[in-house]
């Protein structure tokens, strides 16, 4: 395995205790970077080796040193997530652009996440999610910058354009411009023969789900039932960009 592909996938549980405060501090406004991490019960500051990915948790037997309150396993399976995306990309990309890959999924793990519990896109993680997309295109596929650029215009002004019809037809909001954001990443990092497909998949993930909760036994949704499609488009993205736009029969 190449040095590149090495460290990725080592520093994949890292990336995913980092993804976990970002998707329960961000939306909240609370700082990430620079904050100390703490028992979420006695307020009590963590130590490097209680924060250690995957095995800090077990360590401690679960519960906090100082409290004895239980450690929520909200960020094992997170960092376990985030080790998941890397070990998915590498079975299609090594090197420079197996470490582009991981960008990506792990900035849509984040915004999936984050969007499905807080009907939320922080402009904070889908604007870097653009510059992200075309810095990566600009090192593997110098020739398509310009097709990307002009992608990632066309997805934002795509959505954008449909939220603003829909909330002057039926006089509520449908469609959030986080999600304009997001398809404009989608596009930075897809570029114009993606697009479609990203939007496709995750009009069907979504249908399915419905589909899945109606079969159930849940309630069908209803007019102005607010809906996580932010989540399922971060999956339509990864999904075109490890196995590319659907072909046409």
């Amino acid at each position: 395995m190449d040095p590149i592909s090495l460290g990725t996938l080592a520093a994949a549980p890292f990336i995913g205790s980092f993804l976990g405060t970002l998707v329960l501090r961000l939306p909240e406004g609370r700082p990430v970077g620079f904050a100390r991490s703490a028992c979420p019960a006695c307020g009590h500051a963590l130590s490097a080796r209680d924060m250690l990915p995957l095995v800090g948790r077990a360590l401690l037997g679960a519960r906090c040193r100082h409290c004895a309150a239980p450690i929520p396993r909200f960020y094992p399976a997170m960092e376990l997530a985030a080790l998941g995306v890397a070990l998915w990309a590498w079975t299609e990309a090594s090197g420079a652009a197996l470490l582009a890959s991981c960008l990506l999924g792990w900035g849509l793990l984040a915004l999936a996440l984050i969007d499905r519990r807080h009907f939320l896109l922080p402009d904070a993680l889908t604007l870097p999610m653009i510059g992200l997309g075309l810095g990566a295109t600009a090192l593997l596929d110098p020739a398509g910058l310009v097709a990307h650029a002009l992608a990632a215009a066309a997805g934002w002004a795509c959505f954008a354009g449909l939220a603003l019809l829909y909330r002057r037809l039926r006089g509520r909001e449908g469609l959030g411009l986080g999600d304009a954001k997001l398809l404009a990443a989608g596009g930075a990092w897809l570029g114009p023969a993606g697009l479609p497909g990203a939007v496709l998949a995750a009009a069907l993930l979504g249908l399915a789900e419905a589909l899945a909760v109606r079969l159930a036994g849940g309630a069908p949704l209803e007019a102005g039932q607010r809906i996580a499609f932010g989540t399922w488009l971060a999956a339509g993205i990864w999904l075109v960009w490890l196995y590319g736009p659907p072909v046409a029969p």
